[in-house]
């Protein structure tokens, strides 16, 4: 099974990811427009108990601006979900969606549209530490 996305463990807690991220996405032009507690999800509508484990939506306005103007019905593929979860060591672990395989799979004209994307969350990935 291929990896989705792209992944980076991490030396920092999970909180620190989650206190860091959101100004390492801004420098690369992403905000954060949607944040999932997956935990207090599964907590509150099923009575389970899960791994401390977040879904930021993060989007670029320039970039996701392009891209629907290329196709409008891409909104589906929209935002750009980074996961944080604390692993089994308690340190973070955050994964980037790569819309090289997602947005470019299904549309190839927007791949470099989709190549720019995966480049600015690669560096923001590559800040992880």
């Amino acid at each position: 099974m291929s990896q989705l996305g792209m992944k980076k463990p991490s030396s920092w807690t999970y909180e620190q990811a989650l206190e860091r991220l959101p100004e390492l996405l801004k420098a690369e032009g992403f905000g954060v427009l949607t944040q999932i507690d997956v935990k207090e999800t599964l907590k509150a509508k099923l009575g389970l108990d899960f791994r401390k484990y977040k879904i930021l939506g993060a989007c670029n306005p320039a970039l996701a601006h392009r891209a629907l103007s290329a196709v409008v019905d891409l909104g589906i593929m929209l935002p750009c979900n980074v996961i944080v979860y604390e692993g089994d060591d308690g340190k973070a672990v955050v994964t980037a969606i790569d819309p090289m395989q997602t947005i470019a799979a299904a549309r190839p004209e927007l791949a470099p549209i989709a190549g720019e994307v995966r480049a600015r969350l690669a560096r923001v990935l590559e800040l992880v530490a």
